[in-house]
């Protein structure tokens, strides 16, 4: 079906398919044995694509990534994984970033969630972009230590992709949260754009001094995404890694969050070029287990006004009356968007319940209004 696939090395296919029963690589079906893309749970894709980033384009060390994944032992899931291959490199960027965009699609309108193994992260724009006629208004949530911003005039790469999904058409990009950044790799002036933008950013400290902050933020994602340099070289014994960054646990729990969240349909690590140490890779291996892991306690929790489990909390702030909702299930919050805004052509239409946390409305008891709400609302009224 995509002739622009290349399938798996023999030796590769060979060796997961001795795994043991109990073994994750029992569950995997390699794509010259498959039938249908929507009979399985999570399709594999690897991009083999790292032009984009011109301080390191080599190749990807992808089998033994994946047979790090493969390789562990299965929790209490009742999954099944298509392993596509690899796609090869087109003549141009733009040819492979279009023959991922056609595969993302395809699993997307089958409701088949693609976990991308890529190179340079403008990769991410072509995940963005296969929701294209599939959905309205995309939420993205990066965890990455850059904004990525660059300038949407240049040609797209690895560190410009975000300028470029904010001015192309089609306008679907709703909301976009960097998760990890590091102020001192990142201009004032691209801080306080993002700020003007109403995007979302958490820094780094801020996050590893209490991992749960971000967790809406990933609850209210569509496309979760990881750039691996974001990763401490300390945890994956590399030198080209930052010396900042998350650590080995914190990086798995930030993954278990994304496949928590009932909203994400899309997950994609890139800058894999990177990866060559063998502890590396085994942390990959371990975070896309943590990834799957979250998908199978997905609560599928509907957020919405009459939902029978969920009590109302009314916070009087300023001029504002703010509205929490507590679920008795999860114990997760949300908070109400007013209805005032929401007008015909508004784009918070659909987002009228926004993900928040029991320390928002806690400060909204003290009179602090929240910040994700502010931003909602300043958008809005944009």
């Amino acid at each position: 079906m995509f002739d622009f696939l290349i399938d798996n090395p023999t030796d590769f296919s060979e060796a997961v398919q001795q795994l043991e029963t109990t073994q994750v690589g029992s569950k995997v079906t390699f794509y010259n044995q498959f039938e249908d893309i929507k009979d399985f749970d999570f399709v594999v894709i690897c991009v083999d694509e790292s032009r984009g980033n011109h301080d390191n384009n080599t190749s990807i060390d992808f089998e033994h990534i994946k047979y790090a994944f493969y390789e562990l032992q299965l929790g209490n899931w009742d999954i099944s994984i298509l392993d596509l291959g690899v796609i090869k490199p087109g003549n141009e960027i733009s040819d492979t970033l279009y023959a991922l965009r056609q595969v993302v699609n395809f699993a997307l309108e089958h409701h088949t969630l693609p976990i991308i193994l890529g190179g340079s992260q403008d990769i991410l724009y072509s995940q963005y972009r296969a929701y294209d006629g599939v959905k309205y208004m995309i939420n993205i949530a990066n965890i990455d230590f850059k904004f990525d911003l660059g300038d949407s005039n240049a040609t797209l790469n690895h560190e410009s992709y975000l300028s470029h999904m904010v001015v192309n058409k089609p306008y679907n990009l709703f909301n976009y949260a960097n998760i990890g950044y590091q102020t001192f790799y990142n201009t004032q002036e691209e801080i306080h754009l993002l700020d003007k933008m109403f995007f979302e950013a958490y820094r780094l400290g801020d996050i590893v001094n209490d991992i749960k902050i971000v967790e809406p933020v990933l609850r209210d994602a569509d496309i979760a995404a990881l750039d691996v340099r974001c990763i401490e070289s300390q945890s994956v014994l590399q030198d080209e890694m930052q010396p900042n960054g998350f650590n080995n646990r914190e990086i798995c729990g930030l993954s278990r969050y994304a496949g928590l969240s009932d909203k994400v349909s899309s997950f994609g690590i890139y800058e894999l070029q990177y990866l060559h140490s063998q502890t590396s890779k085994k942390l990959l291996g371990q975070i896309l287990w943590y990834f799957v892991e979250g998908t199978q306690y997905r609560l599928k929790e509907i957020a919405d006004f009459n939902n029978p489990n969920f009590i109302k909390y009314q916070v009087p702030v300023d001029n504002e009356t703010l509205i929490f909702y507590e679920s008795q299930v999860s114990r997760r919050w949300w908070i109400e968007i007013p209805s005032n805004l929401n007008n015909v052509n508004n784009k918070l239409k659909q987002h009228t319940l926004l993900p928040c946390d029991k320390e928002n409305y806690l400060s909204a008891c003290n009179q602090e209004l929240p910040e994700r709400w502010l931003k909602a609302k300043q958008k809005n009224e944009f």
